[in-house]
């Protein structure tokens, strides 16, 4: 597709004389799925928070669709078509799979009227698709606290989706998954790529290989280097900086 969705500029973030990100330079196109390794300590949940407005830029800009993101509320970005989900899913665990869902897509109206109002044929829809597209059809009805770990994962990014984001940040999704739901949460993802523009962070080298496109690699806050798995796996600096690390880094 060519354009910019997501640009940071000569951003950088201070904490107390620390720099969490320093002169980071990143850009990605719409359409674009984006994957985000680096050892710990790298920038990775800062960058997700100075896209989001969680934290501001001591310098720099972030640019979300040509639109200076400086300044501006979480709340505002969010509505400008930025969604992010957290490592620990955010369910409503009392309420229903499908329940979780509407109560998303009808964030219009009121809470009573979403749980016992009828929903219009066109929301029952979207929500049917979204269902299908999370694989969580057969438990519709069940509550989302008897879901299984990989399971309330995947109802959490169908509720990002049901806020219609043009970018989706997706904070370690895998962390803790069996084998079989780490493939589901690719699959789900690969899924959305076709229509979504979406940066996922990720420890798990063997999911980042079965998702990813373009990885961009931080390390203490900049881009270290970016290219497709093998160019990242094979870059001597990332080898160093990967080097020493405790095992768990990269391979939880």
């Amino acid at each position: 597709m060519g354009e910019q969705i997501l640009k940071t500029e000569n951003v950088t973030v201070s904490f107390d004389g620390f720099k969490a990100i320093n002169n980071l330079n990143f850009s990605m196109d719409t359409g674009e799925l984006r994957v985000v390794i680096g050892p710990n300590g790298a920038g990775k949940t800062t960058f997700l928070d100075i896209i989001t407005g969680k934290v501001q830029p001591t310098e720099g800009q972030v640019l979300f669709k040509g639109q200076n993101l400086r300044r501006l509320s979480e709340h505002k970005i969010a509505r400008l078509g930025i969604g992010r989900k957290f490592q620990t899913p955010r369910v409503y665990l009392n309420l229903t799979v499908r329940e979780n869902l509407d109560l998303i897509s009808n964030r219009q109206k009121n809470v009573f009227q979403t749980l016992f109002g009828s929903a219009a044929a066109a929301e029952k829809r979207s929500v049917a698709g979204l269902l299908e597209t999370i694989g969580l059809e057969t438990k519709a009805e069940i509550k989302a606290q008897y879901l299984s770990h990989g399971e309330k994962q995947r109802l959490e990014i169908g509720m990002l989706v049901a806020q219609s984001p043009d970018l989706l940040l997706v904070d370690e999704p895998v962390a803790g998954l069996t084998d079989e739901e780490t493939e589901n949460v690719g699959n789900l993802l690969l899924a959305l790529a076709e229509s979504h523009s979406i940066i996922v962070i990720e420890h798990d080298m063997e999911f980042v290989r079965q998702i990813a496109r373009k990885v961009t690699v931080l390390h203490q806050g900049s881009v270290l280097c970016e290219g497709n798995m093998d160019e990242v796996q094979n870059d001597p600096r990332v080898i160093e900086v990967y080097l020493g690390e405790s095992p768990e880094d990269g391979h939880n």
